[in-house]
């Protein structure tokens, strides 16, 4: 007899779905699946609008990555029309998208993986949530809330709104920051840092104690899709960068996607399923988001958050293909999000009126923008007629880059815990909170 097992998602957010699992009669694992309902529909949404409107379009496909939406289509804009901004603008942008990038991680690390962690994954389901981790650690919950708040009110200050924010323009920003907003967040900052250095001892701890998990479930060697300029890691501008299974990395600009990236519909989904197609490569299933950036860097761009990837990789190797070590690789990217924060705080720049150039007008062409999202690259290829209205839009988000990679993962952690009893024989902590 079949026997299914449907988990039901957190969110459904940018197109997440349910996972499911198809057990035989024999115990065997016969599929495995990420259904989602896709977001391409935005594409036509977009289609015969004003591009200079799409960028406040795009931002509903998603409330927890909406800054990413924002941003990207404006750069493609700018790229399809041959807007150059002013560097203030470029980096209140990094400030924006690196606020967005705090607390989106933050927000994963304490509200969705700490309580399975924390209270261990075998604990009630009615008690492996935020909730009662704070009630049970309120020094840790109280630190968690302060971080997310001060990356959602910095989001909130550039972008004129945390979520569906409205502050970019093509030709740069609406406004800089205000100074007394600055003075202020600078006087946060600090400790934020020192928070986040806390953070990071909380996840070493939980890597430590879970690494018999870590090193032997999901470990599924992919290909990888990051985002790096010039080899150093970055969120908001760079190349797309390839990573072999075997770690050899290849570099693509933006505008050649096609060259590495493919994708189709198979008969068991109604997701796209996006593939690695570069010539003199086998073709073969990718994955993003944070270990796929931290696989694809060969150096971080801040200091603290460099030497935390060079732990990683004396502990994990050159490249790792731990599907537990996303959570690792997320603190990485938080340190250097905070570390860059402050950088661009203290940077005269983001007060600085010359945000936005007026020298934009529209005309036919093709654009490409990309970003790093929270969960992955984040890419909008835009074509514009003469008047500036767009005439297609090819969109592909995160959700759309992992769906295959994540399907794979699931098929084979699947067979470890039904088919091979794995669980079984690991070494598991006890748990920190009851």
């Amino acid at each position: 007899m079949v026997k299914e097992i449907e988990v039901e998602p957190v969110t459904r957010l940018e197109g997440h779905g349910g996972l499911r699992i198809v057990l035989g009669d024999d115990g065997k694992v016969k599929d495995a699946q990420f259904n989602i309902t896709s977001t391409r529909f935005f594409e036509k949404f977009c289609e015969g609008r004003y591009c200079e409107h799409v960028p406040r379009i795009t931002p509903r496909i998603c409330g927890i990555c909406p800054i990413p939406h924002h941003l990207t289509p404006t750069k493609a804009v700018e790229d399809a029309w041959g807007v150059e901004i002013p560097e203030p603008a470029y980096k209140l942008r990094q400030l924006l998208q690196n606020a967005k990038q705090y607390s989106s991680h933050l927000l994963h690390f304490y509200a969705l993986a700490a309580p399975d962690f924390l209270l261990g994954p075998f604990a009630d389901p009615a008690l492996r949530n935020v909730v009662h981790v704070i009630n049970k650690m309120p020094d840790v919950g109280a630190m968690a809330l302060k971080m997310m708040d001060f990356g959602q009110k910095l989001c909130a200050e550039i972008g004129g709104k945390s979520v569906h924010p409205i502050s970019a323009i093509v030709g740069g920003m609406k406004k800089p920051m205000d100074e007394d907003a600055r003075d202020r967040f600078l006087r946060q900052v600090d400790e934020q840092i020192e928070f986040t250095k806390k953070t990071v001892d909380i996840g070493l701890k939980v890597v430590e104690d879970y690494w018999d998990v870590v090193a032997n479930v999901g470990v599924v060697p992919t290909y990888y899709l990051g985002m790096t300029k010039n080899g150093v890691h970055d969120i908001y501008d760079g190349d797309i960068r390839i990573v072999t299974p075997e770690g050899e990395k290849i570099d693509y600009d933006v505008h050649n996607y096609l060259d590495a990236l493919g994708e189709h519909i198979p008969e068991h989904s109604y997701a796209t399923h996006m593939y690695y197609k570069p010539a003199g490569y086998p073709e073969g299933i990718y994955r993003a988001n944070t270990l796929a950036m931290i696989n694809a860097a060969d150096k971080m761009a801040t200091p603290l958050a460099d030497e935390a990837l060079k732990a990683f990789r004396e502990k994990i190797g050159p490249i790792s293909h731990h599907t537990f070590a996303y959570h690792w690789a997320r603190l990485i990217e938080t340190v250097e999000s905070i570390e860059l924060i402050k950088t661009l705080l203290e940077d005269p720049d983001i007060v600085s009126p010359d945000c936005k150039t007026l020298d934009v007008e529209p005309k036919e062409g093709v654009g490409v923008g990309v970003t790093e999202a929270p969960r992955g690259l984040l890419l909008y290829n835009i074509w514009s007629d003469a008047d500036g209205i767009c005439k297609k839009l090819n969109l592909l988000v995160a959700t759309n880059h992992n769906i295959a990679g994540i399907e794979k993962s699931l098929m084979h952690t699947a067979k470890q815990v039904f088919e091979d009893k794995a669980l079984e024989g690991l070494k598991l902590p006890d748990p920190w909170i009851k």
